[in-house]
């Protein structure tokens, strides 16, 4: 009796792990030998790795001398795989001939793949966690349930497991080298931006505080004063994107007082006022209908909006309106800054809210290239979502999230 596993068998490959199973088992130079030292120990001409889990079973490895029909990749229902009581049990599936087995003899699992004979042992990673089984089979029966053959079959797992916890192991450390390195280039590039950045208002503090001291012809004390201002509050603007930056990055994420506060339209308004003041000559135009309260860090949504705002009104086209709009609906509080100007490139779009993160025009700019990374922390910070859309139209970002607090 035969049997063959067409290819119109195989079950579609859906998204988990099983990908990455599949390379790391490739990866084992001794697999190849694995599955031919049982076939020959066994006599079976059907040996393979599967991955198994709670809803899938996939070869990973396979020596196929009976034509089964299965190759690396292949997946059978798992309902229909002895494995998957291997995995539930943790104990070996073992029968020699299925016709003279009193467990097994009537189950239906034979007849539909027509074996006779039958081997599953777990393949175990070192913490005790289930990866899959070695497996053989055969269409004629073979002496396998014998002392010798499970403890060869056991050494065989241990042996693979052994390797796919050194795949692990390697690939945890190369992991964290790439994060460290890019941790150090990161801090490198904090130390530089920021140096270049707090250095321009400094040193307008200490020329206006010279002239100031030495009182020449003329002196306009009051634009003096002005200068010192602005300067300062410039330095205490990038002292607070610091500190959000170090939160963000190091800690557990931006902190958030969700203390009641009253209507947020109104915090809204204001915010965009100050804007405007600050930016004389250029047109903000807004739409905020908050119709229910938003349960959320008032202050923090607030610098979300102005660090968009200052994204756009610095990147957008300067004689185009910035268009503001806030909204709730179906539970869920928007968010929404859009201004016109030159569309984002694709390939940069992905990396906008990445911290220090310039492309073209901007490396210029001033300031730490820190605004929109902030802005994504608080919309995490709050469970919500920031996103970008830039056409030739207009380049939008939206908020959302939930307008009450999950959990």
């Amino acid at each position: 009796m035969s049997a063959t596993l067409a290819p119109a068998d195989a079950l579609p490959m859906i998204g988990d792990d099983i990908p990455s199973a599949i390379a790391a088992v490739a990866r084992i130079d001794a697999v190849p030998t694995i599955l031919e030292l049982v076939c020959r120990a066994t006599g079976m001409g059907f040996a393979a790795i599967a991955r198994v889990t709670e809803a899938r079973w996939v070869a990973c490895g396979v020596r196929d001398g009976i034509n089964f029909g299965l190759k690396p990749g292949s997946e059978l229902e798992i309902q229909k795989t002895f494995c998957d009581t291997v995995r539930r049990s943790g104990v070996e599936v073992v029968f020699d001939d299925v016709a003279e087995d009193v467990v097994y003899r009537d189950h239906p699992i034979p007849a539909m793949y027509g074996i006779q004979s039958y081997i599953s042992v777990p393949i175990l990673h070192r913490d005790g966690r289930f990866f899959g089984t070695l497996c053989a089979i055969d269409v004629q029966p073979a002496r396998v349930n014998t002392p010798e053959i499970i403890d060869l079959f056991r050494l065989m797992t241990q042996l693979i497991a052994f390797n796919l916890d050194s795949e692990d192991r390697m690939a945890t450390a190369e992991a964290s080298l790439r994060v460290k390195q890019r941790d150090a280039e990161l801090r490198e590039e904090f130390i530089a931006i920021l140096g270049h950045d707090l250095r321009n208002p400094l040193a307008a503090i200490v020329s206006a505080m010279r002239l100031m001291g030495e009182k020449p012809p003329g002196l306009d004390e009051d634009m003096l004063i002005g200068v010192v201002e602005r300067s300062a509050q410039r330095m205490a603007g990038l002292i607070t994107q610091v500190m959000d930056f170090t939160r963000e990055r190091l800690g557990d994420g931006l902190p958030v007082d969700r203390t009641p506060a009253g209507p947020l339209a109104p915090t809204l308004a204001a915010l965009i006022e100050e804007t405007r003041f600050a930016w004389p000559g250029r047109v903000i135009q807004a739409d905020v209908n908050i119709g229910a309260p938003v349960d959320c860090d008032h202050v923090r949504i607030g610098q979300l909006l102005s660090n968009l705002l200052a994204n756009a009104l610095t990147h957008g086209d300067a004689d185009q309106p910035v268009h503001v709009r806030a909204w709730v609906e179906k539970g869920v509080f928007g968010l929404q800054v859009t201004n016109a100007g030159t569309p984002i490139p694709p390939e940069v779009l992905g990396h906008l809210f990445q911290p220090f993160f310039r492309a073209g025009a901007q490396r210029n700019r001033s300031g730490l290239g820190l605004g929109l990374y902030i802005a994504s922390g608080i919309a995490r910070a709050h469970g919500g979502t920031l996103g970008v859309t830039s056409t030739p139209a207009a380049t939008c970002f939206t908020f959302r999230m939930p307008v009450q607090a999950i959990g």
